[in-house]
């Protein structure tokens, strides 16, 4: 029986970083649709940065340690396809390698975020519902 790599994050974590995340989904559908803007004169990134509940998981993602944060980009790459559980070990080391003090920026600016970080939990065994997000 082959057993699943450890991750240094731990999944609760990750959860917030999903129910966080699908927040921004939300804004991205509202402000989409509202807004008839210049080619690259506003994006709802823009928006998003006076947002409280975007700078609270930007601060939250800068808060991680550094291990946390390669799992954290690791996982996203997995739950994208970039890999299968097997090659974690590979992806792990692509992001350590990668790793540089926009993390959080890099993350959130992936539209797909929650969804990646979501099916990438699941190889893991782990599913949000087991946790209580209210204390973060």
């Amino acid at each position: 029986m082959i057993t699943a790599p450890t991750l240094t994050i731990s999944p609760e974590k990750v959860c917030y970083v999903i129910m966080k995340a699908r927040e921004f989904e939300v804004l991205d559908v509202v402000t989409d649709g509202d807004a008839e803007t210049d080619e690259g004169s506003w994006s709802a990134l823009d928006a998003r940065r006076d947002d409280p509940t975007y700078r609270e998981l930007k601060a939250f993602i800068r808060s991680l340690n550094q291990d946390e944060q390669v799992d954290l980009v690791a996982l996203t790459w997995l739950g994208r396809g970039d890999g299968a559980i097997d090659d974690w070990e590979d992806l792990r080391a692509e992001a350590a390698r990668a790793h540089n003090k926009r993390t959080a920026d890099y993350l959130l600016t992936k539209p797909m975020l929650p969804d990646h970080l979501q099916d990438a939990l699941e190889q893991f065994g782990c599913t949000c519902d087991d946790y209580d997000l209210g204390h973060f």
